[in-house]
């Protein structure tokens, strides 16, 4: 077993260049993965990487070991594939990238998803950064816009529309916007993209777009519909994140009938030869699931 342990730990740090990487694909750390490689090198009686103080490469020898370990490593997947297809009852720990603001999205459901698949440990990550799910050895991740990686299957999740809300309290002591112009006249609160630093538009209908400026700019959602509530100024988001809100009357919409762009969330994972049932459970609830709540 030590062995198969070293082989894997190997193999997978081959694959992402990296202990470290190869420890969160692993779940261990990034020590343990060069001290399993190191006992196997000693086993082996030749050097298989190529070690700096950044970086890791495959020898001439470790290529060649590299080559026969991942055929075995498949194998071996393919064999615990087949016996949790055989179980029926998926099973494992399940790595999940989402967008900040995912938890609106997920969190009401998790409790059906816990109760029908009980052997599937979650483990979740709520960042706008963008995720490499491979070299990161995530297994799936929920992303909006275009999707362009050649290296990814996906599935949509459905569409969601933006509306621009604020308080109660900061129309009492500002007029209601009428048309998109009105805007200027207005503290508008400027969501910034974490990839490079771009501020979203706030897509209307007609040709023209608007310049606005910000009085108050973040790269986290969230925060910006906080100071929503707090009476700081307006916010374009989307429509799911302030639900809850306008059904309170904590926000209050305006200019709906002037907004007419769609977002779209989509499910994503690495594609390959076959599909983990932990994976194909968690794409198919989320799929049958109208999380979203948009038509």
């Amino acid at each position: 077993m030590d062995n198969l342990n070293g082989m894997l730990a190997f193999v997978r740090a081959a694959e992402s260049k990296s202990f470290a990487a190869a420890g969160v694909r692993l779940c261990v750390s990034a020590s343990a993965v060069g001290k399993s490689v190191a006992r196997l090198e000693a086993r082996l009686n030749v050097r298989l990487f190529n070690r700096s103080t950044r970086r890791i490469s495959l020898t001439d020898e470790g290529q060649l070991f590299f080559e026969r370990c991942q055929q075995i490593v498949n194998q071996v997947e393919e064999a615990e594939l087949e016996m949790s297809r055989a179980v029926g009852q998926p099973r494992g720990r399940l790595r999940v990238s989402l967008p900040a603001i995912g938890y609106r999205m997920l969190l009401p459901y998790l409790p059906e998803f816990r109760q029908r698949y009980p052997h599937i440990d979650l483990d979740l990550d709520f960042s706008d950064r963008m995720v490499d799910l491979i070299d990161e050895g995530v297994d799936v991740a929920i992303r909006s816009g275009e999707l362009t990686n050649s290296q990814m299957m996906s599935r949509r999740l459905g569409p969601f529309r933006f509306v621009i809300v604020g308080s109660p309290a900061y129309f009492a002591q500002r007029s209601l916007p009428l048309k998109p112009q009105d805007l200027y006249q207005h503290d508008c609160l400027g969501y910034r993209f974490p990839n490079g630093g771009q501020l979203q538009r706030w897509e209307m209908l007609g040709d023209t777009p608007l310049d606005l400026s910000y009085s108050v700019s973040s790269n986290n959602l969230e925060s910006l519909l906080q100071a929503a509530l707090q009476g700081l100024g307006l916010i374009y988001a989307p429509e799911f994140l302030a639900r809850e809100y306008l059904a309170s009357g904590a926000l209050v919409s305006v200019l709906a009938e002037q907004l007419d762009f769609v977002g779209k969330f989509s499910l994503v994972w690495p594609s390959s030869r076959h599909l983990l049932p932990k994976i194909r459970v968690f794409i198919d609830f989320l799929s049958e699931k109208q999380i979203l709540g948009s038509d």
